[in-house]
């Protein structure tokens, strides 16, 4: 039995000792540094440039439209991450994938950073298709040379989670203050800088890969690869012509686009899986193995769901009732983007802790319900902010409480369900399941985006008060259903 999935991860410095991981694993590190810089940059200003006024240099949208526009981008970056692990695992091999995303990515942000009207749509669609390239092409990477042993994987994805948060904490200051101060489109530019460097990296230490992502785990015949891309390149015609072209002319109404996309993102994971557990090796275990990830996966978009709302909800939130002034300086609303990753970083050790002496209690499910009571206490909080709110400003250090809860369900989280993907995923399935992984953060993030909208007809303190509630119950319910998790992935082998 595979007992990452069931225990608590090693010490990452643990692991690091044990010789597992080969030289390649601080040079991947290094790129995703980069990488996440650019991320977590271009999400910090997103919305407050969509919200933002045109005498400001903003597009001017209405909240719920701009909450409803950063779902869907990031929902997108997840759900580009199963044909981009398909092409990782089939066509490309992970390392080819990683450099030609970041390219894509690159070209996004550059796109982004030019200030004509008519860019958004183009812009953010090369940076989701890169990020769909390389983010489950980077997992797999990490997998590869993580080595292997008990807990191994899961410390070695610890060890890479807690590290990028790094570029998450300086990314919002830097492209906050160009974007916010300067120009909107400077922070853009600051965002496609940051990916411009990870490549230069990536590619001077690609011989400390080793082999590891040279070429594809199962390549696909070049006849099957051909027919594949004709029948990729006519459905992505289809789509372009039938909602991103209209709709980037105004003949399309967004609301229309995003209920499209809604109703495919929630509906595609739960289809893929099913697909996933006829396909896999006979033996009554494989399929109980993805079953029980199935449910762990659908749980975890709750989580997602209160998660990627801090991006959008909570940076209006800060932007427009949160007293900001510090001995005179307003603190830009995108600098509160840089306490959750602080917080990862200031939180990693005690929870680390935690788990080494909870034992073998603390596995894959126990995890899972602990970070999705944080997230519903944290809206619960939120609702009674937004009460006090209602009478002027409140003091930032509601916010502050409720990064805090964020933090520590995605340290606790985040890893394992990781781990779980890479240990699930039949062979030569790494990238797509790993991908499948992001998929359920997908669902989460565009259906929270939807449910903003019901803030056009109900009090922004019931809207936290419900969600929150909701949360709770789910993590209460997977608490209860622990034993049977377990029961069915413990015949992990």
């Amino acid at each position: 039995m595979d007992t990452s999935l069931t225990t608590p991860a090693a010490p990452a410095s643990a692991a690091g000792a044990a010789g597992g991981r080969r030289p390649g694993f601080g040079t991947l590190l290094a790129v995703d540094l980069w990488e996440r810089f650019s991320f977590f940059g271009m999400a910090a200003i997103l919305v407050l440039y969509l919200t933002a006024s045109e005498a400001r240099g903003g597009m001017g949208m209405a909240p719920q439209t701009a909450t409803a526009v950063f779902a869907a981008y990031m929902s997108l970056s997840f759900m580009a991450g199963l044909p981009g692990g398909w092409l990782a695992d089939r066509v490309l091999g992970a390392r080819r994938a990683v450099l030609f995303g970041g390219v894509l990515i690159t070209c996004g942000h550059a796109v982004l950073a030019v200030p004509v009207t008519g860019t958004l749509c183009a812009g953010l669609l090369l940076v989701v298709a890169g990020t769909g390239l390389l983010k489950p092409a980077m997992a797999a990477m990490v997998a590869g040379v993580s080595g292997d042993g008990e807990g191994r994987r899961e410390a070695a994805f610890s060890l890479f989670y807690l590290c990028i948060q790094v570029s998450a904490l300086v990314a919002p200051v830097v492209t906050g203050l160009l974007a916010e101060r300067v120009a909107w489109h400077l922070g853009f530019a600051a965002a496609a800088f940051g990916m411009t460097a990870g490549l230069f990296q990536f590619a001077l230490g690609r011989r400390r890969y080793g082999d590891v992502g040279a070429r594809p785990s199962r390549p696909v015949p070049r006849t099957e690869a051909a027919a594949m891309l004709r029948r990729a390149t006519g459905a992505v015609a289809a789509v372009a012509a039938l909602l991103v072209v209209p709709a980037s002319l105004g003949l399309l109404p967004l609301p229309a686009v995003l209920a499209v996309l809604g109703l495919t993102t929630v509906t595609l994971p739960f289809r893929y899986l099913r697909a996933l557990r006829r396909a896999a090796p006979p033996g009554e275990g494989n399929r109980r193995r993805l079953a029980g990830f199935t449910a762990l996966m659908a749980a975890s978009a709750a989580f997602w769901m209160i998660f990627a709302q801090s991006g959008s909800v909570l940076s209006l939130f800060a932007e427009r009732h949160t007293d900001r002034d510090v001995l005179g300086f307003e603190v830009p609303a995108s600098w509160f983007q840089s306490v959750h990753p602080l917080f990862v970083l200031l939180a990693a050790p005690f929870v680390a802790r935690l788990w080494r002496r909870a034992g073998p209690g603390a596995d894959v499910p126990v995890k899972f319900a602990g970070a999705l009571i944080a997230a519903g206490l944290s809206f619960v909080l939120m609702a009674v902010a937004t009460r006090l709110a209602e009478h002027g400003p409140v003091g930032p250090y509601w916010l502050l409480l409720v990064y805090l809860l964020y933090s520590c369900g995605e340290i606790a989280l985040a890893p394992a369900g990781l781990a779980l993907a890479a240990a699930v995923a039949p062979p030569g399935s790494t990238s797509r399941l790993l991908a499948v992984n992001g998929l359920f953060g997908a669902v989460g993030v565009v259906v929270g985006g939807q449910l903003f909208r019901l803030t056009a007809v109900m009090p922004l303190a019931w809207y936290f008060l419900l969600l929150g509630v909701f949360v709770l119950a789910v993590g209460t319910a997977l608490a209860l259903g622990t034993p049977r998790l377990r029961r069915m992935l413990g015949a992990m082998r």
